[in-house]
């Protein structure tokens, strides 16, 4: 934990004319630059709730964390706005589609269309991190990965596509980004391979860190919170902090909660229904829900497959943050969501 153990929690949300009106009035803030407002705050000092109150009321001292939470977020290095990242998996035990883009070519043929539907990031990962998973050396996961960023790399119709690598292996960080790949997603935050923190660094590329705790095989076993959404805030604080001190450029860096990672379906839900406490950390929103094992338990949809209308609901929370990246393997069906929050926005905005 930092010296300062200060959070700030928004609430009481607001957007469009409500929120404009309340701003001007003195009786909102703007979350992160807008377009959503915040007009209440929870205060956390410690594990101690300090209270709720006004914006106009909060106290002499949170000066600087109020500006922290307010302070429009970054955009890491990768197109600004809210994004869709699509996933492909090159591997033969991922929990939705598992060896389904073992073949280069069948995962060139699935990026093609993620980018013809609407996604900016493609993310290629050759490491299932499934509950339980078992691990894979890294010389395996780059003979997965490699053809897929360099078929993406040769191809007219993905040049140009923002390639993401789902690792956690130092060696594989550095071989992607060699051949061509533009950031790295670390589902361990940059701490499960000491080396990778400074390939990082070096690189001087955005990075993905991600909430988790163990590894894949031990995760279930660490999902003990004294408050998941207070508590997730601060080990990515840590996290973040730990990057910065290594060499990496903050404004490289994005935060991910680790929905599904060491979090039981409840602690998921209440994380989602929380995330405003992530501006906090003043680090750009990766969000990823995708066909994940508590949709199935919320909805009693078993076949991981079938989650996507689940999975597009469950990610539009990070929309209360402008520029949230969404991680999801239907493309298509999150666009359609997208679209739509966004056209609600527009018609919640000033006449």
């Amino acid at each position: 934990m930092t010296d300062d153990d200060r959070l700030l929690e928004p609430l009481g949300l607001l957007s469009g004319q409500a929120a404009a009106d309340a701003v001007r009035l003195g009786m909102a803030r703007w979350l992160c630059g807008g377009p959503v407002a915040f007009s209440l705050a929870r205060l956390w000092r410690g594990y101690r709730d300090m209270g709720l109150v006004p914006v106009g009321a909060i106290p002499s001292g949170w000066e600087d964390v109020l500006a922290r939470v307010c302070a429009p977020l970054g955009a890491a290095g990768l197109p600004d706005g809210a994004r869709v990242m699509g996933i492909v998996n090159a591997t033969p035990d991922s929990f939705s589609d598992g060896g389904r883009y073992l073949a280069a070519d069948r995962a060139l043929v699935t990026a093609v269309d993620m980018l013809a539907q609407g996604a900016t990031v493609i993310d290629i990962g050759g490491e299932s991190t499934r509950p339980g998973a078992a691990r894979v050396t890294p010389g395996q996961e780059w003979e997965r990965i490699a053809p897929v960023i360099a078929v993406l790399r040769n191809d007219a119709r993905t040049r140009g596509a923002v390639i993401s690598v789902d690792t956690r292996h130092a060696s594989v960080m550095e071989r992607a980004l060699a051949a061509g790949a533009d950031a790295i997603n670390d589902v361990s935050a940059l701490m499960h391979d000491p080396a990778a923190v400074a390939v990082v660094a070096r690189a001087r590329c955005p990075v993905m860190l991600m909430h988790m705790r163990g590894t894949p095989e031990t995760m279930n076993d660490h999902a003990t919170y004294a408050d998941v959404a207070v508590d997730v805030v601060r080990e990515l604080r840590d996290r973040v902090d730990h990057a910065v001190a290594a060499g990496v450029a903050r404004d490289r860096i994005m935060v991910d909660p680790g929905i599904g990672f060491a979090k039981t379906a409840a602690q998921n839900m209440e994380l989602l229904a929380r995330l405003p406490l992530l501006a906090n950390l003043g680090c750009r929103v990766v969000l990823g829900v995708s066909r994940k094992r508590f949709v199935g338990q919320v909805t009693g949809i078993a076949d991981a497959a079938l989650r996507d209308p689940g999975s597009m609901a469950a990610s539009l929370t990070g929309l209360v943050f402008a520029n949230t990246i969404l991680r999801v393997h239907d493309v298509g069906v999150m666009m359609q969501g997208l679209k739509i929050w966004q056209g609600l926005d527009c018609a919640r905005q000033v006449r």
